[in-house]
């Protein structure tokens, strides 16, 4: 499984939450959700968080399912926060542990390898602390 294709649901009304199924029947599952952060009607700017989360499941469905119902939570918890309803899932081919991949996203451009890099991920104001 060289390059699975990430499962994505977008702008979902709400989640429903499902139970794990057999244990025979589960994989690991990442989920990307997407947040809007701290927002002030008067605001110019916006922060976003993208938060991976990881989900023990029997489908990609069930796992962005659980997922969303996390990021509700999540949201609700902290003030200023809202789930913008996208969830994109990815399947880990083995076992959580050292250099296992948790999540991967192709996607095609344009943009010259800096250029995409200053758009997308480097703009330089990001924060990669974890939030507490």
């Amino acid at each position: 499984m060289c390059c699975p294709t990430p499962t994505a649901r977008p702008r979902s009304k709400g989640a429903i939450i499902v139970g794990v199924s057999d244990e025979r029947d589960v994989s690991w599952y990442s989920v990307r959700c997407v947040f809007a952060v701290g927002r002030r009607s008067d605001a110019v700017g916006e922060t976003y968080e993208e938060r991976i989360t990881l989900w023990r499941a029997s489908s990609a469905e069930e796992a962005i399912a659980r997922a969303e119902a996390e990021a509700l939570e999540y949201a609700t918890a902290l003030e200023g926060c809202t789930f913008l309803g996208l969830a994109q899932s990815y399947q880990l081919a083995h076992d959580v542990g050292d250099s296992a991949e948790v999540f991967s996203l192709m996607r095609d451009s344009e943009l010259k390898p800096q250029e995409y890099l200053d758009a997308f991920f480097d703009v330089g104001t990001e924060r990669q602390t974890a939030t507490t």
